[in-house]
């Protein structure tokens, strides 16, 4: 039997909370505490009590806020978020430091809050990199030994890849590669992508322009993974697959770095958060579909380094226009070209220089 969300969230928090008690106070004394928001209940105030008590330096980075998330199930006016809220803004105001991902959540601080942030963009780390053909052939033969859909007709083959007098190529004639990444929670609607697909699988079945097969890979778990695989099991799609792994932390940038396109479905509850999933792909130089919303500019550039689209049927649009005629359409192929070259300028700036050059003064003081 299941409990009630409150009664839940109140045992859950008093358990989390004792044991942040008792990691913190066991621990050696810092002389910065640093926590990433959210979750902000018990996080926050929690770590603000350790701060006044050993005199630290309690400092805040911004990736969201909790009480938008909470209520994506809650609702607005549900005690829980109401409380969250009431938790962000006395003890967010509190911090020495903030940092936050967007400009936009640095002027929203400001405004609602009077909290002064550093912008501090998350950047891809260096496991996200593009990998040569020869790497992409090794990877995905490994990986056709579990999904017989990527296996090729002929040996020592994919059906994306093959392998002649040692030297990998690609097949003139082959699948689209999509891939999603997602955590299957309520701030991504995944029918947006279903019924961009059933629009692909409809426009190949009438010829309406020369299309290829196309895999789409969705990797993650979560929540609401089941119920969508329940509606994918009911498509009866001929030239359209779905493959969802459970990839290890190695096997994930090598996903990426071989597709040739990214799908985006993020949402963001505030509208003030940038997709770490989009940073990882541009890591990898994976041109992205994004879903659009308030500050995503800040991150995809739409027709620049990437494709901006609001509904399913853009989306749709931007799936049959860049496979048509694939892989020998001129017009999509120097639109992949553009692509990479803004997403190499990109990766230049990864997680590490950028912690170093914006967050590491701040502890140095």
């Amino acid at each position: 039997m299941r409990l009630s969300r409150l009664p839940y969230y109140v045992i859950k928090t008093i358990w989390q909370t004792s044991n942040l008690i008792w990691i913190l106070f066991t621990k050696h004394i810092s002389n910065y505490i640093l926590i990433q928001n959210p979750p902000a209940i018990p996080t926050i105030l929690v770590c603000w009590f350790y701060s006044i008590v050993v005199d630290s330096k309690f400092i805040i980075d911004w990736h969201n806020y909790a009480h938008t998330l909470m209520a994506l199930t809650l609702k607005d006016d549900h005690l829980l978020v109401k409380l969250a809220k009431a938790i962000e803004t006395y003890f967010g105001s509190k911090a020495h430091y903030n940092f936050c991902v967007s400009q936009a959540m640095k002027e929203d601080l400001q405004l609602k809050w009077g909290i002064k942030a550093e912008v501090l963009y998350d950047r891809p780390s260096n496991e996200f990199q593009p990998i040569s053909l020869t790497e992409k052939h090794i990877f995905l033969l490994k990986l056709s030994e579990k999904y017989n859909v990527l296996k090729g007709s002929e040996e020592s083959s994919t059906v994306f890849t093959k392998y002649i007098e040692n030297e990998a190529q690609l097949y003139s004639k082959r699948p689209g590669f999509i891939i999603s990444s997602t955590s299957w929670t309520e701030d991504e609607d995944f029918s947006v992508l279903l019924n961009a697909l059933q629009e692909y699988e409809n426009a190949f079945e009438q010829d309406i322009c020369k299309l290829p097969d196309l895999i789409c890979m969705i990797t993650g778990k979560g929540p609401l993974k089941e119920f969508y695989l329940a509606i994918i099991k009911l498509k009866n799609w001929k030239h359209v697959t779905i493959i969802t792994p459970w990839l290890e932390n190695e096997e994930y940038p090598k996903m990426l770095a071989s597709a040739d396109l990214g799908i985006c479905l993020h949402i963001s509850s505030s509208g003030l958060d940038l997709p770490m999933k989009i940073i990882d792909m541009f890591g990898c130089e994976l041109p992205v579909c994004a879903y659009n919303f308030k500050c995503l500019s800040e991150l995809v550039k739409h027709k620049e380094n990437g494709m901006i689209f609001s509904n399913d049927k853009e989306l749709a649009e931007q799936l049959k226009s860049w496979f048509e005629d694939f892989p020998n359409n001129d017009i999509q192929h120097q639109l992949d070209i553009k692509f990479r070259e803004e997403l190499h300028k990109f990766q230049k700036n990864r997680w590490h220089g950028n912690w170093s050059s914006i967050a590491l003064p701040y502890f140095n003081q």
